[in-house]
């Protein structure tokens, strides 16, 4: 195992600006050796989520990428040696790995996953996302049959899920997307009553008309503008669940912050919650079970993007930033 090579991306410089690909480059390392409680393991699929940006900021609920070290990021992989007794070769796992092929990891960091066919969906519908658009939007949102649901960045890897699952539970759901195409998959493919295109530059005027009776629920992946527009939608009693703030995360935010914070919410009564999906995983088990069912059954659909090759990561990350996918996007190692 020492002669392999282990071929890891950097993260050479943090970026001021928007994220380039001069702000990476592939480095070859040496293959790591595990100490005793760690396992060595061998990333076979690499997570790509728009959190991969924000760490690159400072610390948020993780510590922050340093300039010239191994960015970091959550993987499916492969034990191949162990130090650990609850890991043995074979067995696959998910933990921050990292964008390499090889990492020495304390299997105290490491979850152990079900081998399954696709084994993507470990990624997608069955990990942080599917997890992340379960909790968020059932726990914190708590949707009522018959309400309205507004999800952003409704054909992402999270909202894309979030509106299917918010659709099973009865609701009238919105997405908010970019682009004529990615609003049309959402209402022909998925399910969604309506999708509201924000490049279209008159996101508020068409919030209002696709949700007259305003908005009960909405899930927030976006921050910035949209928020703004939603705020002044919402019902009495409305919930927010907090997700992220992708337009926050890339090149230069937007001059002012939600205006209406704490006004509205004071007014309208609103609950506005931030959360992380670690919050929740105790219960996990009972959350997999209603999502295998969903996809079982067909009510639920996975989209993945699954892009070829560990140099191509950067890459797939700036698209991921600029919208390019559809549902989960991830690389093969």
């Amino acid at each position: 195992m020492s002669n392999t090579v282990n071929r890891q991306i950097l993260l050479v410089e943090k970026p001021t600006g928007r994220l380039g690909p001069e702000h990476f480059k592939m480095v070859n390392g040496a293959v790591p050796e595990p100490k005793d409680g760690e396992a060595l393991v061998r990333t076979r699929y690499i997570s790509l989520d728009a959190a991969n940006r924000a760490w690159m900021h400072g610390a948020t609920y993780r510590a922050a990428v340093e300039a010239n070290t191994v960015m970091a990021g959550g993987s499916i992989a492969e034990v191949v040696a162990s130090k650990a007794p609850s890991l043995a070769p074979g067995d696959l796992v998910f933990g921050d790995t990292g964008w390499q092929d090889y990492a020495a990891v304390p299997a105290k960091h490491l979850n152990k996953m079900p081998k399954m066919e696709p084994m993507t969906h470990l990624l997608s519908v069955y990990g942080i996302a599917g997890l992340t658009a379960y909790f968020g939007l059932l726990h914190v949102g708590k949707p009522k049959e018959g309400e309205t649901v507004v999800v952003s960045a409704a054909a992402g890897s999270v909202g894309s899920i979030v509106g299917q699952i918010a659709k099973i539970k009865g609701c009238n759901v919105i997405g908010i997307a970019g682009g004529k195409d990615k609003c049309r998959w959402l209402t022909s493919e998925l399910g969604f009553d309506a999708a509201v295109d924000y490049k279209d530059g008159a996101t508020f005027k068409a919030l209002r008309s696709a949700a007259p009776k305003g908005i009960d629920v909405y899930f927030d992946n976006v921050g910035g503008d949209i928020l703004e527009a939603c705020l002044s939608l919402m019902n009495n009693r409305g919930r927010i669940a907090c997700c992220g703030a992708i337009s926050q995360y890339d090149g230069v935010p937007s001059a002012h912050g939600p205006r209406g914070v704490p006004g509205l919410i004071v007014v309208k009564r609103l609950v506005m919650q931030g959360f992380i999906v670690m919050d929740f995983m105790d219960q996990s088990a009972a959350a997999l079970t209603d999502l295998q069912s969903w996809v079982a059954s067909g009510k639920l659909k996975v989209q993945e993007d699954v892009i070829d090759g560990i140099e191509n990561t950067p890459k797939a990350l700036i698209g991921l930033l600029a919208g390019e996918n559809r549902g989960k996007r991830m690389v093969k190692v």
